[in-house]
C-alpha cells in the first residue's frame, strides 16, 4: 500500500500542472480580460466626467485630466501603464512561468481588485465552504444509508413505493429553486422571519457565550444545508438500496438463514459490510462534488463568504489570481480526497489491491 500512496503522489504533480496549463492559456486568450475592464471602466468614468476611485490601477501615478482624450480613447501610455499594473505586458509564456514557479512555492500574488493576498481569501472563504460541505455530505449520509437500508428490506411494499416518490420529488428539485422558495417561506422573504438571509454568523458573534455562538452558527447555516441536503441524498439512497438488494440476494445469505440466524443479525453482522463498500469508500469524492459544486449557486443566494462565491466574483470580475488560486486549491484537494476514497476502499475491503494492479 505504501508504494501505491507513494505513486499516487508523485502523480498528483503533473496532474495539476496539465490541469493549470490548460485552464491558464484559455483564461488568457479569453477577451474581457482584467486590461479591457479597466480601460473600460476608465473610459466610461471619464466620459461620465467622474473622478477615479483611490486604489485603482493608474490612480497613484496619473491625475484625472490625463486619461481621456476625447473621440481617441485612452492615450496609450495610459493603457500601457494599465498592461503593467496587471503583468500583461509580458508574453504569455512568460507570465506562464511565472505562475508556475509562484504556485510551487504556493504563492498566488495579491487579487487585482480586493487589495488583498490571494492565500488570505481562500483561508478566510475555505471554513464557509468546509462547513456547508462537511454538514451536508454528514447528514445526506446520516439519511441515505438508514432509507436505503429500508427501503431494501421493504422492496416493493408501499413504504419503497411512497419514499421512493418523496425520493423522486427531491431530486427534481432544484437547489437553487430550494434555496431560493426556504427564503420566501421562512428568510424574511413574504412569510416567516425564522433563519437569518445572510451569513454564517450574527454580528456579535464574538460577545456571545460558547453555547450562542454555537447555536447561532447551526441558526444561520441551517437553510443553505436543507438546501443541499433534499437534492442531494436520492442517488445515494438508490445506490444504497441497490447494494443490499444485490447482497441480499448472494449464496451466502441464503446459507446464513439455512443456518437458523437471525434476519437482523445477517443483516448487519454480513450483509452490511459488503454492501457499504462503494458508499463508505465514496464519502471523500461526495465531500468534495457538494463542496465545489452543489454549494456553489447556495453560497451565492445565501451570501456565503466561501470559496463557490469567491471563483464566482473572480470569474465575474477576471480577477486571474484568485482565479487560478481558487482552482489551484480546488484541484489540489479534490486530488488528494481522491486518493482517500482509494486507501478507504482498499481498507474497508483487503481484497482490493490496486497496488498489484
Amino acid at each position: 500500500m505504501l508504494s501505491y500512496f507513494i505513486r499516487r503522489l508523485l502523480l498528483i504533480i503533473p496532474t495539476l500542472l496539465i490541469i493549470l496549463t490548460i485552464n491558464f492559456f484559455i483564461v488568457q486568450i479569453a477577451p474581457g480580460g482584467p486590461v479591457d475592464q479597466a480601460i473600460a471602466t476608465l473610459e466610461n468614468a471619464n466620459q461620465a466626467g467622474q473622478s477615479l476611485l483611490p486604489g485603482s490601477a493608474v490612480q497613484s501615478s496619473l491625475n484625472h485630466h490625463q486619461l481621456y482624450r476625447g473621440a481617441r480613447g485612452l492615450d496609450p501610455q495610459i493603457v500601457a501603464e494599465i498592461e503593467k499594473q496587471y503583468g500583461f505586458d509580458q508574453p504569455i509564456w512568460q507570465r506562464y512561468i511565472g505562475t508556475i514557479k509562484n504556485f510551487i512555492a504556493f504563492d498566488f500574488g495579491n487579487s487585482f481588485f480586493k487589495s488583498e493576498s490571494v492565500i488570505g481569501l481562500i483561508i478566510k472563504s475555505l471554513p464557509v465552504s468546509i462547513s456547508l460541505g462537511l454538514w451536508s455530505t454528514l447528514l445526506v449520509y446520516a439519511i441515505s444509508i438508514p432509507l436505503g437500508i429500508r427501503k431494501a428490506v421493504k422492496d416493493g411494499s408501499k413504504f419503497d413505493f411512497w419514499s421512493s416518490v418523496v425520493i423522486i420529488v427531491g431530486y427534481a428539485i432544484p437547489a437553487f429553486l430550494l434555496a431560493v422558495l426556504l427564503i420566501v417561506l421562512f428568510a424574511g422573504g413574504s412569510y416567516f422571519t425564522l433563519f437569518p438571509l445572510r451569513g454564517l454568523i450574527s454580528a456579535n458573534f464574538e460577545q456571545l457565550s460558547i453555547w450562542g455562538k454555537i447555536c447561532d452558527y447551526f441558526w444561520h447555516i441551517c437553510l443553505p444545508t436543507i438546501a443541499i441536503v433534499v437534492s442531494g441524498f436520492a442517488s445515494l439512497t438508490m445506490l444504497t438500496k441497490n447494494s443490499f438488494l444485490d447482497e441480499i440476494r448472494k449464496q451466502y445469505v441464503v446459507t446464513a438463514r439455512a443456518k437458523g440466524l437471525d434476519e437482523r443479525q445477517i443483516l448487519y453482522r454480513h450483509i452490511f459490510r459488503n454492501a457499504t463498500l462503494l458508499i463508505v469508500s465514496g464519502f471523500p469524492a461526495a465531500f468534495v462534488g457538494i463542496l465545489f459544486t452543489g454549494a456553489l449557486l447556495i453560497e451565492i443566494i445565501f451570501s456565503l463568504n466561501g470559496l463557490g462565491l469567491l471563483g464566482y466574483e473572480a470569474i465575474i470580475q477576471r480577477d486571474y489570481p484568485v482565479i487560478f488560486g481558487s482552482l489551484y486549491i480546488f484541484t489540489l484537494i479534490g486530488l488528494i480526497t481522491k486518493l482517500m476514497s482509494d486507501l478507504t476502499y482498499m481498507l474497508i475491503d483487503p481484497r482490493i489491491d490496486f497496488e498489484a494492479r
